[in-house]
């Protein structure tokens, strides 16, 4: 498996960003969904990271967003469900908080939801170091949201 910046317009990075922001919009009110689409994650100051077998079979992405000099936000992290257990989300993970420590940022912040489906991802996060905080950038009290922090 190899995590490198990738083209989040590419159609399999696409269709797997669609099936993700499906599930946000299955799962969450329209007001709690804060999951960007393909274009948002091309845009300046987002750095998209996408994990590849070695065939170029997509198995996952993740997206550092940079809020200012000093803090990034987690996004669009989602592991296709044909590579889930596989440690996939660790891989994009680790490689997005490397990106973010050669960026000099010295936090990295993320929100995610507060429904069971959210659970996994939680825990993945909370065993890599993050840990609760309010809201932050522009997100606003919402008992769908849940916030984690990281220290770099």
């Amino acid at each position: 498996m190899r995590v490198a910046a990738d083209d989040p317009l590419a159609a399999d990075v696409r269709a797997l960003l669609e099936e993700h922001l499906a599930d946000m919009r299955r799962i969450s009110p329209p007001e709690s969904v804060h999951a960007l689409d393909p274009a948002a994650l091309a845009a300046p100051g987002v750095l998209f990271l996408a994990a590849r077998e070695d065939g170029g079979t997509l198995l996952g992405c993740g997206a550092l967003k940079r809020l200012s000099d000093e803090e990034g936000e987690l996004k669009s992290m989602r592991t296709t469900i044909a590579a889930r257990g596989r440690g996939v989300a660790s891989a994009v993970l680790a490689a997005v908080l490397d990106a973010a420590r050669a960026q000099g940022l010295g936090r990295i912040s993320l929100e995610t939801g507060t429904e069971p489906f959210f659970e996994p991802a939680v825990r993945l996060y909370l065993r890599h170091g993050f840990v609760p905080r309010g809201p932050f950038a522009d997100y606003t009290d919402d008992p769908h949201s849940r916030y984690l922090t990281l220290v770099l």
